[in-house]
């Protein structure tokens, strides 16, 4: 396509979007290397353009070095087609200048006509796209109409759902100021029921009234903004304390009535109220009043279910208290003479028992009936109070001037006994719920037992064991055990159990005794001051005891003695779980003579307020000092040192001689280490052992012969006393094995001195034991 074609093509606004939309595409999608070679092969493909179809060979003829062109007639263009002889170059040159032309003429036409239909087309999109633009516009302009016609729908919309909103508030805002004012309004139609004569408490609208009056009184409260709210609620208010003042004297007229109904009923029936059996009893004090219940329940029930207010809590009390008083004045003569009746036939803990079983009874029945006339405030043993109190007072009024005069402690322990295990642990327990109240006054009467069994106690261990006198026959020993282990040797005694006891010293058997009696009875801090104070009594009463056995018998009588009655001891006061330690106190004012006397000599003032001086306050005030006692670790202490002496005892008994022959070997040999400055008595003293007056060797036999006499005389009758007075094998072994060890070891240490003072024939003659034939003389004595 020449250029002058080019520029004729328009230049319009489709040829330079499509220009555009080349260049964007070639830059946004380039070829890929395999297509760029395919475009190669492709221009190499068509460099040899072939010849028109309608050329052909066979019109190009060669004569004689020229071309021969055939050409037809005709328009060149038309056919395509030259016909003619090519004579020269210049022919040649012309013609293909010809063809050339026809060619190009040919060629251009084609794109000229593709040209001009792409013009066409152009011009065609042209104004298609102008009237798109067009349209555009007109759509623009349509969606704005469309925007502000919508804008002004919104708006009427929006009015629209704003009145109806206010609509509706206004007619909830009517409704509440109508709901509102029906409080309010409620006043006069309160007051005209309320103030009816016709009205009473058991009319049908009596409780819907009040219903309604509560329901303004809490509105009234809650909004007390609201003009002359507390004008009507004070008006409202009267109308509650008339309408609560009427349900009370309703409650009461139809208790009165059937109280009066039951003391005639009981007039009637026997003429003594006091003298009804149970069954009728039963029948007129609970069944009529039953009635009255189901009279009441409407009322009541409406009182319990409003009791979260304090005015229903106040009548609801009032009605409690008028019920309970109603009741007690049927039933506390009944209750009264049928405890006395017990007081007059039965003994104290028989009393205890039948009283506080009938009293059960008769508060568990009363439980039951007021639980049907207060079915909500029933489990509250407080709201029972006014009834039950004064019918526990009857039995605690007959009970405690019995119990404070009891003395025995076996009497007090079992009152003990039957109220903390029978009545409280077994039968409240079962019934706990409607014998509450009942409760604090079984408790009461438990801690008054308490106090007496803790006084008669203390009194016990200080007339019985701390201040015990005792008798020839409570000091006759060893021949108290004597005659017990006769008895048991004796196959005609039956109880020998009791003989064990017997031949305790009385103060151990009465400590023992009261303490196992105590022990469940009181509390663990109560128990534990007296545990200490018997336990360290009847030691000091033991030891005592010892000393005049000892003076009775021997001191080997007074030594076991005080050693097996503090084993005994000991042994029974292992199974008590206490402290047997008690912290004491008391007041010193020891230091305030000094004061005084300091104030009397002028060296201080009693006014004198000056830091250097004490204060009045803490010059005057006493100081306490604490002392702890562990009756325990004392009576193991004394059983210690008793044991030591009854050991030494024995063994110097035994082995005195020996020891007294060590002591002076001992001594002489001291003098010697340390230097004599007597000439005489060095010179006595430098001689062998077996030469000293002392040492000789006939003196040595005689001492070891006395010692072999003790050890078959008194060793043996050592035992037989320690089997007499200590049963148990194991203990004498325990006591025993010192002994013999102390016996051992004086032979050896006469032995180690024979061996190396004295030659052998003077041994022999000597004749002392070896240790072997000693140890087993002494295994034969346990």
């Amino acid at each position: 396509m020449s250029s002058a074609t080019r520029t004729s093509v328009p230049n319009s606004e489709a040829v330079n979007r499509g220009y555009n939309f080349a260049s964007t595409w070639e830059q946004n999608a380039p070829l890929t290397e395999q297509q760029q070679a395919a475009i190669v092969a492709l221009s190499h493909a068509v460099v040899e353009r072939p010849f028109p179809s309608k050329l052909s060979q066979g019109n190009i003829s060669k004569e004689n070095n020229g071309l021969s062109v055939s050409t037809k007639p005709g328009n060149v263009e038309e056919s395509g087609e030259i016909d003619g002889v090519l004579v020269n170059t210049n022919q040649f040159y012309k013609w293909f200048t010809d063809l050339e032309a026809a060619m190009k003429s040919e060629t251009e036409e084609k794109y000229q006509q593709y040209v001009n239909t792409l013009t066409e087309r152009i011009q065609t999109c042209d104004g298609i796209l102008q009237k798109v633009d067009e349209t555009l516009d007109l759509f623009n302009e349509l969606q704005m109409q469309h925007q502000v016609v919508a804008t002004k729908t919104k708006t009427l919309h929006d009015a629209c759902d704003r009145m109806v909103i206010e609509k509706q508030r206004l007619i909830e805002f009517a409704d509440s100021l109508r709901s509102k004012l029906n409080y309010f309004d409620e006043l006069e139609n309160v007051a005209t029921s309320f103030y009816s004569s016709n009205t009473s408490v058991a009319s049908e609208n009596f409780l819907p009234q009040l219903k309604k009056l509560d329901e303004c009184i809490s509105y009234v409260e809650n909004n007390p903004q609201y003009a002359e709210s507390n004008v009507y609620l004070v008006k409202f208010r009267q109308l509650q304390s008339r309408a609560l003042g009427m349900i009370r004297a309703h409650v009461l007229s139809v208790l009165k009535s059937s109280t009066s109904q039951v003391q005639a009923a009981l007039r009637g029936s026997g003429g003594n109220k006091a003298a009804v059996s149970e069954g009728v009893e039963t029948s007129i004090l609970y069944v009529r009043f039953e009635a009255a219940a189901s009279e009441l329940k409407p009322v009541l029930e409406e009182i319990e279910r409003r009791s979260s207010r304090k005015e229903y809590v106040q009548i609801l009390s009032e009605c409690h208290r008028i019920y309970c008083e109603q009741r007690l004045s049927l039933i506390k003569g009944i209750v009264s003479q049928r405890i006395s009746e017990y007081s007059k036939k039965e003994t104290l803990p028989s009393l205890t028992r039948s009283g506080c079983a009938y009293l059960m009874q008769v508060c568990q029945q009363e439980h039951q009936l007021f639980d049907k006339f207060f079915p909500s405030t029933s489990e509250d043993s407080s709201s029972l109070a006014p009834l039950v109190d004064p019918l526990c007072t009857f039995l605690y009024d007959t009970l405690r001037p019995k119990f404070l005069h009891e003395a025995n402690l076996d009497a007090l322990c079992e009152l003990v006994d039957i109220l903390k295990i029978e009545v409280i642990g077994e039968q409240l327990s079962r019934r706990s719920e409607s014998l509450a109240g009942i409760r604090p006054t079984l408790d009461r009467i438990l801690a008054d037992i308490h106090e007496r069994l803790t006084f008669r106690a203390r009194t016990h261990i200080r007339d019985e064991i701390a201040n015990y006198l005792p008798l020839d026959e409570d000091l006759n020993y060893p021949a108290k055990l004597e005659q017990s282990a006769e008895s048991k040797s004796d196959p005609s005694s039956i109880d020998q159990s009791s003989d064990v006891f017997k031949t305790w010293y009385p103060p151990l058997e009465k400590t023992v005794s009261c303490l196992s009696k105590l022990y469940n009875c009181l509390e663990q801090a109560v128990f534990t001051g007296l545990a200490q104070e018997a336990v360290e009594f009847c030691s000091v009463s033991i030891q005592k005891a010892s000393k005049l056995v000892a003076k009775r018998s021997s001191q080997m009588d007074g030594q076991l003695f005080l050693i097996k009655h503090l084993l005994i001891l000991r042994e029974q006061i292992a199974p008590f779980d206490i402290e047997f330690s008690v912290t004491h106190k008391e007041l010193d004012f020891s230091h305030l003579l000094e004061h005084l006397r300091r104030i009397l000599r002028g060296q201080t003032s009693l006014f004198d307020w000056s830091s250097t001086t004490t204060s009045l306050a803490r010059t005057l005030s006493p100081r306490v000092l604490e002392s702890q006692i562990d009756a325990k670790k004392e009576l193991e202490k004394n059983l210690k040192a008793t044991c030591e002496e009854f050991i030494m005892s024995v063994t110097k008994s035994v082995v005195d001689p020996m020891l007294s022959f060590v002591t002076k070997v001992t001594a002489v040999r001291v003098a010697l280490s340390s230097g004599a400055q007597n000439q005489k008595l060095e010179s006595a003293m430098g001689k062998p052992l077996k030469d000293q007056a002392f040492a000789s060797p006939d003196k040595v036999a005689e001492i070891i012969q006395k010692v072999n006499a003790a050890m078959q005389n008194e060793l043996p009758r050592v035992m037989e006393k320690m089997k007499l007075y200590l049963q148990n094998p194991s203990t004498r072994t325990i006591l025993f094995k010192p002994i013999k060890t102390n016996i051992i070891e004086a032979h050896e240490q006469v032995l180690s001195l024979l061996t190396k003072e004295y030659s052998q024939e003077e041994i022999t003659n000597i004749n002392m034991v070896s240790i072997a034939e000693l140890q087993a003389q002494l295994d034969k004595l346990v």
